[in-house]
């Protein structure tokens, strides 16, 4: 910035969008502008009695003052004019007397500019920070929208319009991958004093999230007739939330749901297709739970209700459905509730259960690239059927011990036994 550039109506205009911009007045600018001119002009001018830095508020020009003694004989020329300056000053100016004289250097205007300059930032900046605490403090659990300007190591940086934002790792949403420039929604977390002034924390994993996202797309959550009594969330994979209706005309689960499905489909969208569950609430805790796992059918309970735990007993094809995939069902069940939740199959002691094992194992080691030893660990580790093993993640079978690294070749030959079986199914004559 030029002497130039900053003594005319340029340097005002910053003035003017700083103030427009970000809310910071144009006066608390001023005062710090002039208080670095006043140190910019002790170290161009020298020692000078009450020095002083004027700014024309119109044309921008930077002038500086000092009050010097009217003398007979000039001692000092910091302190003291000679009657002769003083009176092409002030006429009638006397010994004794004290003069304003202008004592601008030349050259004054770059460096007073660079003084000037970085005073104004550093002001604008902590000026930033307080409007920031000023006007978020207030806003923690809205919803806001930001744009992806940088990444800071795994922390995301968001263009909020006046300021910015975080979204630190922690609160991301592992499944989800952001591009700079891409306009996101988060959850305000808190805004906190971090070691570069206050920060506005964001976050899309905070369960909490999903609940004021509901709140805005359904009024009956909004208005208080509906209360939602847990929510419970693995970001980026699944969510329980549980609803009650205070009216009991108004159905909670259907009115979360919408008309075809339209106020969740909204949401799971924003999720970007994580699932969401909305269940009925309930007092009795057999019931709540009951709806939490469903569609899995539930055979029998028992009750610790001390201790706030439960172990659950359910058919042998339901295990799997109750459990969850890698346990899911059950977690977000038990964080939902409170309750410690142990499901468990039920153990159905009858006649041939060794035959039907050998049997599994026989089928499974039918299947071509499947070895009888691999067939019979499947077999023990709930994996009975071809279905079971197309259903199953090379995840889940590497986890076996006498499968392992073979997890690919094992789901390999199990699909390409499914086509060869479709393909037979589909060469047999059709009888009318």
């Amino acid at each position: 910035m030029t002497r130039v550039e900053f003594m005319n109506a340029d340097f005002l205009a910053v003035l003017e969008f700083w103030e427009r911009e970000k809310g910071i007045n144009r006066d608390v600018l001023t005062a710090a502008v002039q208080e670095a001119l006043l140190s910019a002009a002790k170290k161009a001018v020298g020692p000078a009695r009450e020095l002083r830095v004027e700014i024309d508020q119109k044309s921008g020009d930077i002038k500086a003052f000092a009050k010097l003694i009217v003398s007979e004989k000039v001692v000092s020329k910091h302190d003291q004019i000679s009657v002769f300056d003083a009176r092409r000053l002030k006429p009638d100016a006397q010994v004794g007397d004290e003069i304003e004289k202008e004592v601008t250097p030349a050259g004054f205007g770059r460096i007073a500019s660079q003084y000037a300059k970085q005073a104004l930032m550093m002001k604008i900046r902590a000026a930033e920070k307080s409007l920031i605490f000023a006007e978020f403090k207030d806003r923690v659990g809205d919803i806001v929208s930001g744009t992806v300007r940088r990444f800071e190591r795994s922390d995301v940086i968001l263009d909020l319009g006046k300021y910015e934002a975080l979204l630190p790792n922690r609160e991301r949403v592992p499944t989800e991958e952001y591009q700079v420039g891409e306009r996101i929604r988060c959850y305000v977390k808190a805004v906190e004093q971090g070691e570069r002034g206050p920060e506005i924390i964001l976050s899309r994993a905070d369960p909490r999230f999903i609940l004021k996202l509901f709140q805005l797309e359904v009024s009956e959550i909004n208005d208080g007739t509906i209360e939602v009594k847990g929510i419970a969330r693995e970001p980026g994979f699944r969510t329980k939330m549980a609803v009650h209706s205070r009216d009991p005309k108004v159905d909670p689960v259907g009115a979360c749901v919408g008309m075809r499905g339209q106020r969740v489909k909204g949401i799971v969208r924003e999720l970007n297709n994580e699932k969401v569950d909305v269940i009925p609430w309930s007092p009795d805790i057999r019931t709540f739970v009951t709806n939490a796992l469903a569609p899995a059918k539930l055979k029998s309970f028992e009750i610790d209700e001390p201790r706030k735990r439960m172990k659950i007993l359910v058919a042998e094809d339901q295990l799997s459905l109750a459990i969850g995939k890698r346990g899911q069902n059950a977690r977000l069940t038990a964080k939902l509730t409170g309750w410690e939740v142990d499901i468990d199959a039920e153990r159905v002691v009858a006649k041939g259960f060794e035959e039907k094992v050998a049997e599994a194992i026989e089928s499974l080691a039918a299947i071509p690239g499947i070895a009888r030893e691999q067939a019979d660990a499947l077999v023990h580790a709930g994996l009975t059927r071809l279905e079971d093993l197309l259903s199953a993640d090379e995840s889940d079978l590497s986890g076996i011990a006498q499968i392992g690294d073979k997890a690919a070749d094992v789901l390999k030959a199990a699909h390409a036994e499914a086509e060869r079986r479709t393909l037979k199914l589909g060469d047999a004559p059709v009888h009318s």
